[in-house]
């Protein structure tokens, strides 16, 4: 994947990066996501739902960021706090990326019975950034449903990164298509609070 300028990618050095992932056949293009991420010098946490662990495994999430990887609201702790607070008291940004039309309505509704809502309803969006990627066909993408719900996340401040046009899984063109990486890199800049 060409970046260009490394410098551009400096401002990771050191951040502190939490990426969901849902179930979605764009959850392979986070794994390259978080490669990059973790050669830009991030520290890169990942969450996932049982749904992306039918496209991509834990296991290839664990290789490339060298952390255990969150996919169990009910497993073990190693210290006093609950996993989900503390994972989120350590970060400095979330990206939700594929977020599927599913995830839209469930964090739209505000429930947290999960991986990924469990942990976006314990971030303080004011402080840490929570991006959505959202990732789906283009039927879906302008179903009336997700629209409010896309709506009702930005009012709870909730940052929405817009989907693209292009090919889909379903073998349909269309809006609804999760950015390419590199798109996803320049919103976690641009979105990354200061130091």
């Amino acid at each position: 994947m060409d970046h260009g300028d490394p410098l551009r990618l400096t401002p990771l050095q050191g951040r502190r990066l939490l990426l969901g992932v849902a179930g979605g056949i764009a959850a392979y293009k986070i794994a390259g996501l978080a490669s990059t991420l973790v050669q830009a010098g991030a520290d890169v946490t990942v969450a996932m739902s049982e749904a992306a662990m039918r496209f991509v495994t834990p296991l290839t999430f664990e290789s490339i960021t060298g952390r255990a990887v969150y996919t169990d609201i009910w497993g073990p702790l190693d210290r006093a706090d609950p996993q989900h607070v503390r994972l989120v008291r350590e970060i400095d940004l979330v990206l939700l990326a594929p977020c599927t039309m599913d995830l839209l309505g469930r964090l739209a509704g505000g429930l947290a019975g999960d991986p990924l809502t469990l942990l976006a309803a314990v971030v303080d969006r004011r402080r840490q950034p929570t991006l959505l990627a959202p990732s789906m066909n283009e039927v879906m993408w302008n179903q009336p449903a997700v629209q409010r719900n896309v709506e009702q996340l930005r009012r709870d401040g909730f940052v929405v990164i817009e989907p693209t046009e292009g090919w889909h899984a379903c073998r349909t063109g269309g809006p609804g298509r999760l950015p390419e990486p590199e798109a996803l890199v320049d919103a976690i800049l641009e979105r990354l609070p200061a130091r």
